[in-house]
């Protein structure tokens, strides 16, 4: 494994653990994701590794702000994407948000089913809107799959 794959999966366990216990991503996880995204591709490709890291932060924030914007997403988890952008870089990027899309999508089909077998029938219609599911699990299993994918 190499060091873009570390960061990964270290950052990644840490935002999931914070998430899954405070509701919540430190700041720090994410500007440890950028950090370690520049820091990556500086030293894998010079200077032309800068613009690599800063276009993929950039699609990283991008890819879910219109989530945040409608309330569906923390800003947290827009950073998180941003940091991890950083370290796959724009085209990567893309693969982990459609990777990550499909996690939180069966995440969430999961948690109603959960809810509804605990709850009974008439749960899934009961459930109020704010009634969140911590995303960075998914954004994590992203990030990780779209590496397995690529090695």
């Amino acid at each position: 494994m190499n060091a873009q794959v570390w960061i990964a999966l270290s950052l990644g366990a840490a935002a999931i653990i914070d998430d899954l216990k405070r509701r919540h991503i430190a700041n720090w996880i994410p500007a440890a994701a950028l950090a370690g995204g520049f820091g990556w591709h500086l030293g894998l490709q010079g200077w032309m590794g800068i613009p690599v890291a800063l276009f993929g932060a950039v699609a990283g924030f991008s890819v879910f702000l219109i989530f945040y914007w409608l309330g569906g997403m923390g800003g947290g988890d827009i950073k998180l994407m941003a940091g991890f952008g950083a370290l796959l870089g724009a085209r990567q990027l893309l693969e982990a948000a459609l990777w990550t899309a499909g996690v939180g999508g069966l995440m969430a089909l999961g948690v109603l089913g959960w809810r509804r077998l605990r709850k009974g029938p008439s749960a899934a219609a009961t459930v109020p809107m704010d009634d969140s599911i911590p995303y960075a699990p998914a954004i994590a299993l992203g990030v990780w799959l779209s590496l397995a994918s690529k090695s």
